[in-house]
């Protein structure tokens, strides 16, 4: 079976990254990274990354590319993911693009333009949230791109920023709602991997107690005083809830809590994201024959 690109997305938990090893061994593939906080260098327990022996000799292409001090860019990781991909396709090999932040995948498959920045515009935005906070400025994103301000969160004041940012350089209205019914890049198959809710609650919690038990308290503190600086990598999950324990007393215990219920909600948004796309083949997480599935669907899509 010959295939182009593969891409396993899906919420977190399901057992993408499992999945995307697997597939890679039987394609002659590499797995090529999709998970924003996963680009971060130190940045290990609490984002489930892989070790060494969970790859199984499988090469992971845009794992620990990142400072924590650095602020990630959906523009750059195009570039980059995109020419790890034309490589391995050109040597012959299959990329099977892996994780779960939907604007990463859609960087690569499908048509994205990114517009610049102006160093000094974001700076006066960034300090009107700081002043007005996140609110305010939804306030005047509705006025001036209703469209946008329907999807974009109230309290998500990094994106409302950027969102304001692109009207006033551009002109035109943000790209909040992303189009998922083009033919994608590379002859692209997605694959979806998902679970039921309460099993998938059971997993998170799981998921969290062996991330405190792993030492992510003991990995954010080594990441310090860097990590508290990043912009990006200050708010993954997990490092987020610790950073604020360690600020205000050390009760870790409600951080774990915190951690489970905040990952919870992500999953609700990565679901909501994904499910937009009708391109997407699903699967259930807990089916026995996962990777034979995969492949199944993979060979007839291939034979069409």
């Amino acid at each position: 079976m010959t295939t182009g690109l593969v891409a396993v997305v899906g919420p977190t938990a399901t057992g993408k990254s499992d999945l995307g090893v697997e597939l890679a061994r039987e394609l002659g593939g590499e797995v090529v990274n999709a998970d924003a906080m996963q680009l971060y260098r130190g940045l290990d327990v609490g984002t489930a990354k892989l070790t060494a022996t969970e790859r199984a000799g499988v090469p992971h292409h845009l794992l620990d590319v990142l400072d924590v001090t650095e602020t990630a860019s959906v523009a750059d990781y195009q570039v980059r993911a995109r020419a790890v991909v034309e490589e391995l396709i050109a040597a012959g090999r299959t990329p099977v693009l892996t994780g779960g932040s939907g604007l990463y995948v859609q960087a690569v498959l499908d048509e994205l333009e990114f517009p610049g920045t102006d160093p000094r515009l974001r700076a006066e935005l960034e300090d009107e949230l700081d002043r007005l906070g996140p609110h305010a400025l939804h306030a005047r994103l509705a006025a001036v791109d209703p469209a946008a301000a329907q999807v974009v969160l109230a309290s998500n004041g990094r994106r409302i920023v950027r969102a304001l940012e692109v009207v006033a350089l551009t002109g035109r209205p943000f790209p909040a709602r992303l189009r998922t019914d083009g033919v994608p890049r590379y002859g692209a198959v997605l694959l979806g991997v998902d679970r039921d809710t309460a099993e998938l609650d059971v997993r998170i919690a799981r998921r969290v107690a062996r991330m405190f038990a792993a030492g992510i308290v003991e990995e954010t503190r080594g990441l310090l005083p860097g990590l508290r600086e990043g912009l990006t990598a200050s708010r993954a999950l997990g490092y987020q809830q610790v950073l604020g324990a360690l600020d205000g007393g050390g009760d870790l215990g409600a951080a774990a809590a915190s951690t489970v219920l905040a990952t919870r909600r992500f999953v609700r948004r990565q679901r909501s994201w994904f499910r937009r796309d009708k391109r997407i083949h699903w699967l259930d997480g807990a089916a026995p024959d996962l990777t034979g599935r995969a492949l199944r669907h993979l060979a007839a899509t291939a034979a069409r």
